[in-house]
């Protein structure tokens, strides 16, 4: 019988077309389905205004702890690739077509951590992004985890802080909730708010911080 173990993994999902939250919901349920992965936690919800493009609606943000299992024979890298072209596939189940840079999103899923391993790799056909046709500086990007922006953007460090305070990510010298306090001074209080706590039985979030 060929050995098995798990990565935790760690992604970011946005959205602000449609029912963002409706959506969002159906991807944790997507993942929850993918072979050989459990969901191991749901963050709450957040409203955050739009980065980058800002003439956009606003956008619903969560982070969600998955537990992946690999064949002994898996590298890091490899592993990280394959589960990184089964998330381009629910983005384009989910309704997404390649857009503008920081445009707006049916779906949006990030591999923010995948172990405990720094990863620097070119990107397979299946991983690479859907935005790659519009976007040339997508076109060459290679698969870094931890994600590139993670440090920078308390879209993702809220919710991930919420899931994993004491996560130091590969390379980091400081914790997430210790980053998501240094990135919050900088921000406008109202541009990322917790909105919704996530209701494991009923598969979704419920209003309210």
């Amino acid at each position: 019988m060929t050995d098995r173990r798990r990565v935790r993994a760690y992604l970011g999902l946005g959205a602000n077309l449609g029912d963002a939250a409706g959506t969002l919901a159906w991807a944790v349920a997507g993942l929850q389905a993918l072979p050989g992965a459990r969901v191991a936690g749901v963050s709450p919800l957040y409203a955050t205004a739009p980065w980058g493009v800002t003439d956009q609606p606003e956008f619903r943000n969560a982070v969600v702890t998955l537990d992946v299992e690999m064949d002994d024979g898996q590298t890091q890298d490899t592993g990280a690739l394959d589960l990184l072209g089964r998330l381009k596939t629910l983005e384009r189940d989910a309704g997404r077509r390649p857009g503008r840079r920081w445009g707006p999103r049916e779906l949006d899923i990030d591999l923010l951590v995948f172990g405990r391993h720094r990863i620097a790799v070119d990107r397979t056909p299946g991983a690479g992004s859907l935005d790659a046709d519009t976007d040339p500086s997508k076109a060459a990007r290679r698969l870094e985890v931890p994600h590139r922006d993670l440090g920078e953007r308390l879209f993702v460090l809220a919710p991930l802080a919420d899931l994993a305070p004491g996560l130091v990510p590969p390379g980091w010298r400081e914790t997430v909730a210790t980053r998501r306090r240094r990135v919050a001074v900088a921000e406008d209080p109202g541009a990322v708010r917790r909105v919704g706590t996530w209701d494991a039985a009923a598969g979704r979030w419920r209003d309210g911080p």
